[in-house]
């Protein structure tokens, strides 16, 4: 009897998938040559940063001073020929010659350290973020907080002399001044021993609001203290009465909008001079 033939297999040499393989590696290696070209041609016309170049460097840190004429802007005098700048809000953060170390603080956490990255901030949230401060007699401190401006560009120098008496001057000089450089919805005061969150406060403001007018912050009204062992003694009492009239308080408070801003930087009501 024939013995059963055995059967037997063959594979076929996997000539196609060869082929495909090299195909694809070849438009691999054309494909990274081409782009090695591009970006040869990109950086040898300059073009990568570039824009950033263009976009960033206009400086941000400006100081303001009034002019006792008054004017078109309020007495508002700034260092250059500079054109209201449009955002949705504008923080000031209020901090002073011996602040140094808090606003370190705020650049190491929520704060931007450098000039790219306080406008990118700006751009994903629609805030415009400055250091707020006043002026010194003492050459030395203000040759040190000229350094610093220097070097982080985010500063806000208004002209009035730093004092914890005239902080009251200097919050309506920060509106003024912030109202004459920024077309902004919202103006918000801070101080600069806070944690703040960009994108939570962006988030806040953009909300639709039946008013034009809007104060976000807090009211206070209460007895007049009159003893001057107490903390909160008010040496002009006598004028207040027995009980403060409502009012805002604290230091951290969007302001209003547009009108508010605008009656304080009327020209009726220049920057006084304030004598001691």
């Amino acid at each position: 009897m024939p013995m059963p033939s055995s059967r037997k297999f063959f594979q076929a040499r996997p000539q196609s998938n060869l082929l495909r393989r090299s195909v694809v590696l070849t438009l691999c290696f054309v494909i990274g040559i081409a782009g090695l070209l591009s970006f040869a041609v990109v950086v040898s016309r300059g073009r990568i940063g570039g824009g950033d170049k263009c976009n960033y460097s206009k400086p941000l840190s400006v100081s303001v001073v009034w002019d006792k004429s008054g004017g078109s802007t309020g007495g508002l005098v700034s260092d250059g020929d500079r054109k209201r700048h449009k955002v949705m809000g504008f923080v000031g953060i209020q901090t002073g010659f011996g602040s140094v170390g808090r606003r370190q603080s705020l650049r190491k956490t929520w704060m931007p350290s450098d000039h790219q990255g306080l406008q990118r901030l700006e751009e994903a949230t629609g805030l415009a973020f400055r250091f707020i401060i006043g002026k010194t007699d003492d050459a030395s401190k203000m040759a040190e907080l000229r350094k610093e401006a220097a070097e982080y560009d985010d500063f806000l120098m208004l002209d009035i002399m730093e004092e914890y008496s005239k902080l009251p001057y200097k919050t309506l000089a920060f509106f003024k001044a912030a109202f004459a450089l920024y077309d902004s919805e919202f103006y918000v005061k801070a101080d600069d021993d806070i944690y703040l969150r960009p994108d939570r406060l962006s988030l806040l403001l953009a909300k639709e609001r039946p008013h034009s007018q809007t104060y976000l912050g807090c009211m206070k009204k209460g007895p007049v203290f009159t003893d001057p062992k107490l903390k909160w003694y008010e040496p002009l009492g006598y004028m207040l009465g027995s009980e403060y009239f409502l009012h805002a308080y604290g230091s951290n408070l969007c302001s209003l909008c547009r009108c508010c801003c605008k009656l304080g930087c009327s020209k009726k009501q220049q920057f006084p001079d304030v004598q001691q």
